[in-house]
């Protein structure tokens, strides 16, 4: 087959726009060859079980999926009864970005809060967390928190671990959506379990493929307790994966030499030099909406020249109300890239 794109094309638009790192795709070639048992029984899956342990604690329990609203809405299934309802930011991309799914696949009611950076706060979640016992209301049984959030925002350990005691006290439990974790956990510059299983996160939805990954996600219970059925209910969302090896090894490669880190850090540093050098610039028609803090850049432009920067480098409309974009930087965004994109941004907003 011949290469029908351009290999040195970059973009800001997502990070999910980025191929497969390389170490990822040995990884997937090294675990092919042979027979290997089908639906999780392999040797891969077997050892991403001890190696989830090592970095979120022995309690774990990993389960392998295909994507991230499989893994989000098929971990808050396994939280909840028919009538349970999950209070989360209005910004989640569980709210805005699974098109229905934990309504429709699951019939779980979602209770958005508005919130001026994507983060819940207890106070936040009060606004929701009320009507246990009254039949006419969906029981506010879960929470749900995003590390790093959907504009770009972290989450320190000490206001999950409020978040989670918060949550916990009142009946509640508390689920982490980490489509970027890794991100997270380099900008925290800690380990995994410091701001999830310590914390008292009770289940993750862990991300790789804006990591690197070619694909898949992964369910981890944390707290045995809190999840009840996903061995069934992950084939009954349609996200068993038969040769999940392949799904797994990915997985180990992510875990192995701090790849993950690696990765993640290099986005975060991305995004850091991509705001420096337009702060730098002192551009007046250009201003920042969101605290950068790992590998996403907010800000508003003139539409007019958000659309003539889009024929060369495609990104993403946020609130087209305003003129809000949002930037994304990914493992390998290069620094020659973002010094490009500075200069056209400079230049597109200095000619208007």
């Amino acid at each position: 087959m011949r290469q029908l794109h351009d290999p040195n094309q970059r973009d800001f638009a997502s990070d999910n726009y980025a191929g497969a790192h390389p170490e990822i795709l040995a990884a997937i070639a090294e675990a092919n060859g042979g027979h290997q048992p089908a639906y999780g029984e392999d040797n891969y899956t077997a050892n991403l079980q001890e190696v989830m342990k090592a970095h979120f604690g022995p309690a774990t329990e990993a389960f392998p999926v295909f994507n991230g609203t499989g893994a989000n809405v098929t971990a808050l299934t396994s939280l909840l009864p028919r009538w349970g309802a999950v209070i989360t930011a209005k910004s989640a991309h569980v709210n805005v970005d699974e098109n229905g799914a934990p309504e429709r696949i699951s019939g779980l009611k979602l209770l958005p809060v508005e919130t001026p950076d994507g983060k819940l706060t207890p106070d936040l979640i009060d606004q929701e967390a009320w009507g246990w016992g009254d039949e006419h209301r969906a029981q506010p049984l879960a929470v749900s928190i995003t590390n790093t959030t959907e504009l770009g925002t972290l989450y320190t350990v000490e206001e999950i671990r409020a978040i989670a005691e918060h949550a916990h006290a009142k009946g509640m439990l508390l689920h982490m959506d980490g489509a970027r974790l890794s991100n997270a956990a380099a900008a925290l510059d800690g380990p995994f379990r410091g701001f999830t299983t310590d914390a008292g996160v009770d289940i993750v939805s862990f991300g790789g493929t804006k990591n690197g990954m070619l694909y898949g996600e992964a369910i981890l219970v944390l707290e045995p307790t809190a999840s009840d059925g996903l061995l069934f209910l992950r084939k009954l969302s349609m996200q068993l994966a038969s040769k999940m090896r392949f799904v797994s090894a990915q997985f180990l490669a992510l875990l192995t030499d701090d790849l993950y880190l690696r990765s993640a850090r290099h986005a975060n540093a991305m995004a850091t030099r991509l705001r420096t050098a337009l702060e730098h610039r002192e551009l007046p028609e250009l201003t920042f909406t969101q605290t950068t803090q790992a590998n996403a850049v907010f800000a508003t432009l003139p539409p007019r020249a958000a659309d003539e920067l889009r024929a060369q480098f495609r990104f993403y409309d946020w609130n087209p109300a305003i003129g809000e974009v949002r930037w994304m930087t990914s493992f390998d965004t290069t620094e020659q890239d973002v010094d490009r994109f500075v200069e056209a941004i400079a230049t597109t907003l200095t000619r208007l």
